[in-house]
């Protein structure tokens, strides 16, 4: 058997890691975290959390694996096609990865546990919806002790919200500055005065930002499981009314049924969109600019197919969000502007791994997007190819459109120069070393042109 690989990102909790054997990951669970763990399976509360679809379900594999002096148990949870980070969610997906942490609070309060963490990356979203996915989390409760995660909780969750809430700024741009959560005082200083007139701001804030970090100076007040109830009941009651202030002037967040050249042309694309992905296959696809979803959740309409879709536009992806249901299938939106994707951060740069390194999938779908990188973005269109194979595994549809096309014209209006040439033949000869053309199709009553491409196996 290959020799275990400790996974990178799995090295802050002492009650055991993440590693990977045989392209599977397993969780070993240390000997120091015995009794919470069996406290977790003997309670009751893991099956409770799994059959409520609030923690991902594990086997237990009876063998070190590790041969790990520490060991205790080895577990392998249900694998998991694509892995997110915080800061590439949307405000509804962030808000919902908060109630869901809480959900899981209330329950282990039930059964005498308590999260000892509440980290935004204890989420990942599967078939639609949040899932937690740290079986270690969890400790045995002392009702006479604070909750002692509240304030990561506030930083990674609730503050980000907030600066949503009351300035606008994007959850995920702030996560981006801060991957481990927003200082109380910095959440204070952006807020406007009006926050302080907001019960719930003043408590969780502005409070908070007088309080220092670790400070224990001062006489310390009892805690009891009627406070903490109280508290989670009342963090509930905040989120459930926060709306993000990031949708005004949201460029592409009604690009189909307003911005596009028009119902005609959606529905000729559709119809060879559907022609190219008939008998094409894939079970995993990640659609590129995909805007408010329409054409990721016709992939996403084939059985047992997960897919990725990606904008640069907040507000798309919280709307394809709040749209996306059981009968879209397994479909994880992101807001990732690819001209600044999400890079390779953490300790070693290797914590959190870059977006072409989580994402690579059968089938790529680049729609009415070209233009925008090369017209827009100003990458050179020989860039592209290599881009795009590194995402897919085999295949492309990807759509031309032309610089005498009306939207191409909106993009160069005020430009002097641009990377040329930039045409269909310019376009294909790029193309063909990393890809075989396999259908051309011209968009009925545009000069635009849509592709099924074939990646070129070394």
């Amino acid at each position: 058997m290959p020799e275990p690989h400790h996974h990178p990102s799995s090295y802050r909790d002492p009650s055991g890691f993440v590693f990977l054997v045989n392209g599977i990951y397993h969780r070993q669970v240390n000997a120091g975290y015995a009794d919470n763990y069996d406290h977790l399976m003997q309670s009751g509360l893991y099956d409770t959390l799994v059959t409520g679809r609030l923690l991902i379900p594990h086997e237990e594999i009876p063998e070190n694996l590790t041969a790990s002096p520490q060991w205790y148990r080895t577990l392998q949870p249900q694998q998991l096609p694509f892995i997110s980070y915080p800061y590439e969610w949307g405000f509804e997906q962030l808000r919902d990865a908060a109630l869901h942490t809480l959900a899981v609070l209330k329950q282990a309060v039930e059964k005498n546990m308590i999260l000892k963490d509440a980290s935004p990356y204890n989420i990942q979203f599967v078939q639609g919806r949040p899932l937690f996915i740290d079986t270690l989390s969890f400790e045995k409760y002392d009702a006479s002790l604070p909750w002692i995660a509240y304030r990561q909780f506030c930083e990674s969750f609730l503050f980000p919200l907030y600066l949503e809430h009351y300035c606008g700024i994007a959850s995920g741009k702030t996560l981006t500055a801060w991957p481990d959560g927003v200082p109380a005082a910095v959440t204070a200083r952006l807020l406007p005065g009006k926050s302080r007139f907001n019960a719930g701001a003043l408590l969780h804030v502005h409070l908070q930002a007088g309080v220092k970090k670790g400070s224990t100076s001062g006489r310390q007040p009892v805690f009891s499981r009627q406070k903490l109830t109280h508290l989670i009941l009342h963090l509930e009651n905040i989120l459930r009314k926060l709306k993000s202030g990031n949708n005004i002037g949201s460029t592409w967040s009604n690009y189909y049924n307003g911005t596009i050249l028009g119902h005609g042309y959606l529905q000729e694309k559709q119809r060879l969109f559907r022609e190219y992905i008939k008998d094409l296959p894939f079970h995993s696809a990640l659609d590129l600019g995909a805007n408010d979803g329409y054409f990721s959740k016709i992939l996403a309409e084939r059985t047992g197919t997960t897919v990725v879709a990606v904008d640069g536009d907040a507000a798309c992806i919280d709307r394809m969000y709040k749209t996306t249901g059981k009968k879209d299938g397994d479909l994880l939106p992101l807001c990732i502007d690819l001209l600044h994707p999400s890079p390779a951060i953490g300790f070693r740069n290797r914590e959190r791994t870059a977006f072409h390194e989580r994402f690579c999938t059968e089938l790529v779908v680049a729609l009415a997007l070209v233009h925008h990188l090369v017209l827009s973005g100003n990458v050179p269109l020989a860039d592209l190819p290599a881009f795009l194979a590194e995402l897919s595994t085999d295949a492309l549809i990807i759509e031309f459109v032309p610089l005498e096309d009306e939207k191409a014209q909106e993009l160069i209006r005020h430009k002097a120069q641009w990377h040329l040439p930039y045409d269909a033949a310019a376009f294909e000869a790029c193309f063909r070393g990393s890809f075989s053309i396999q259908q051309k199709n011209i968009i009925p009553g545009t000069e635009r042109i849509l592709y099924l491409m074939k990646k070129q196996r070394p």
